[in-house]
């Protein structure tokens, strides 16, 4: 071995994540100490085995993230499955996947990295006890409008369209309508359209027979008949190609199909919950997505707001992610300062809850202490908040007819916040934003 070869191997197994390669037969070619640790064998038990026949996880023969990083040519982030270790038990993780190039720029494997995330879910159920609905956070009306529309279609198999901005929690919204369906104990497939490209979105979704393309060495199952009698989730779906979408509409009116390279009719029985960042009537003007496929999916419309327009869901989200984040790294940060959360409000969120999400990660990465101090979070955020605190330092005389209302409610409530948001007919959280532009003592 070469030494640059033996300083690359000290190097991953230096790391806190398990690491594995494969060649490009799916091969294992590196098995890094952390991995030995989450699965409980030895790199020597391992190597020359196939990865699907080690990992032993549904994910290997439906979503393979190294398949899929291989097929569409994008790094896989942040993806949640479950292996199994050699004791039998099995294991929740993270993981990320890429592409393995040689010096010549041609895929010669994949490498994936992956945390054990046991822990985590046992939060992450704790916590879904407690949250608003079913794992989802929210307070403000326009999510409470969403969960009783979620409730009332519990006993319905109608199709499903979720719109909202990137990030604002479309699969967390998907989710909840499977967990409270009549299909909840049946299969639940999620699909990413927009990750494959247009030549092998058929095949995923419908599957194929052996010969069909050059790589199609035996029959496979596409997503729809593995999700027979349950729930598919396909989210980005106003990216699918118009030939994909007459396909899609066909199993949405008829529940039928057939594998790419069989003339054989195969039938389904599915709910499908579809999801977009698109704007649709913009799609549709530009026929670029099917009017017909539209109505057949937004059968029962759900539009999930940008975090923007629900700030009363911040501070609940916030607290969830530091008790999420505690676990996940071990540290015992139980709060974040005033200050702090003074800059969290005034920020637009244009990433909405991913975006709240990452900046929490970032500040717990950096904080020491047991509080998050507005120093820990990003600079940017930190910058803009003082640009808007410059712009807004005084409020005119055009404001003082509404400063004085704000007052006098205030004061008729005894300075109770909630009572007086009511009685506004605002949020407590707009309440508090108003409080702070109209230089009212709070």
């Amino acid at each position: 071995m070469k030494i640059n070869d033996r300083l690359k191997d000290y190097i991953l197994d230096s790391i806190a994540e398990g690491v594995v390669t494969v060649d490009k037969n799916f091969r294992i070619n590196f098995f890094n100490r952390a991995a030995e640790k989450i699965m409980g064998y030895g790199r020597e038990e391992v190597i020359g085995q196939f990865c699907k026949n080690v990992f032993k996880s549904d994910r290997c023969y439906v979503d393979c993230p190294i398949s899929s990083a291989l097929q569409s040519q994008k790094n896989v982030f942040d993806f949640e499955s479950d292996i199994e270790s050699k004791e039998g038990q099995r294991v929740p993780i993270k993981l990320n996947a890429a592409v393995l190039y040689n010096g010549e720029n041609i895929p010669t494997g994949g490498i994936i990295s992956f945390r054990d995330i046991t822990e985590l879910e046992k939060m992450r159920k704790s916590i879904e006890k407690v949250t608003d609905f079913h794992g989802v956070i929210g307070h403000s009306k326009k999510m409470k409008d969403i969960f009783n529309l979620i409730d009332e279609i519990k006993d319905s198999d109608a199709s499903v369209l979720i719109q909202g901005k990137s990030g604002t929690g479309k699969e967390i919204i998907a989710d909840a309508v499977q967990k409270t369906s009549s299909r909840k104990n049946k299969p639940y497939i999620k699909v990413n359209v927009s990750v494959f490209p247009p030549h092998l979105l058929a095949s995923e979704l419908f599957g194929h027979v052996k010969g069909a393309f050059t790589d199609a060495i035996r029959d496979r199952k596409g997503r729809f008949e593995l999700a027979d009698g349950g729930t598919i989730f396909l989210d980005e779906v106003a990216e699918m190609p118009l030939q994909m979408q007459l396909q899609l509409l066909r199993v949405l009116q008829e529940g039928t199909f057939e594998r790419v390279g069989e003339s054989t009719t195969r039938h389904v029985d599915v709910r499908v919950i579809a999801a977009t960042n698109r704007n649709i009537e913009k799609a549709l003007k530009e026929e670029i997505f099917r009017e017909d496929l539209y109505y057949r999916l937004n059968v029962i419309p759900i539009t999930v707001p940008p975090l923007r327009e629900r700030m009363e869901d911040l501070v609940p989200l916030v607290k969830y992610f530091i008790r999420r984040f505690s676990i996940l790294y071990k540290k015992e940060i139980t709060d974040i300062e005033d200050g702090a959360m003074d800059i969290l409000m005034y920020h637009e969120w244009p990433g909405n809850v991913r975006e709240l999400e990452n900046v929490i990660e970032y500040a717990f990465v950096r904080c020491n202490g047991s509080i998050i101090t507005s120093q820990k979070l990003p600079a940017q955020i930190r910058e803009k908040f003082k640009a808007s605190i410059s712009l807004n330092k005084y409020y005119s005389c055009d404001d003082e007819p509404e400063r004085m209302k704000i007052l006098n409610i205030l004061n008729k409530n005894k300075w109770n916040k909630t009572k007086a948001a009511d009685e506004l007919g605002i949020g407590r959280t707009t309440l508090w934003r108003k409080m702070k532009r109209l230089q009212i003592a709070n």
